[in-house]
């Protein structure tokens, strides 16, 4: 049996959903070990394994760990101004158009309802919709197109019109 980037990715949101610290999926010449650590991201990778290895493999586990600095938010972020701060979900690569042909969801000055689109985030070829949580204006995008952004990294400030 294979694993496809579908499978990995939904792996991935049921232990991203519960509170396990580590999950180990060993199938017959894959393995994948996820643990969550308080201030760094675990990247899974799967390893090939050689028929004559999985003994061997059991005894000595191989995965790649990538550290990724937590980035913080810029230091003028302030909700308590009458704005609202939309904040990534997950962590995963930012895009702000639906393809690189098509312009922005929102600029800086768009007029967003709840619900409207405002980014997708990609996560091992999976997009997901960032909608606004709130109606108002944009006045503030944090990330750049294409940057990989963490779980609660500021992405758009939206602040209520004034009438």
């Amino acid at each position: 049996m294979t694993l496809t980037y579908k499978d990995v990715a939904d792996i991935i949101k049921i232990i991203d959903a519960s509170g396990c610290e580590e999950v180990i999926v060993e199938l017959a010449n894959v393995k994948i070990v996820v643990r969550r650590s308080s201030g760094t991201t675990i990247i899974p990778t799967a390893t090939p394994l050689s028929p004559a290895e999985p003994q061997k493999y059991a005894e000595k586990p191989r995965h790649a760990e990538r550290q990724i600095a937590p980035s913080g938010p810029p230091a003028d972020i302030n909700a308590t101004d009458g704005g609202t701060i939309v904040r990534s979900p997950m962590t995963g690569t930012f895009y702000r158009a639906p393809s690189p042909k098509d312009p922005p969801f929102v600029d800086i000055g768009s007029i967003v309802k709840s619900g409207d689109s405002l980014c997708s985030i990609e996560v091992m070829k999976l997009f997901t919709t960032i909608m606004a949580e709130t109606d108002g204006q944009v006045t503030r995008v944090f990330a750049q197109n294409a940057e990989l952004v963490q779980v609660g990294q500021p992405l758009f400030k939206i602040e209520a019109i004034r009438a």
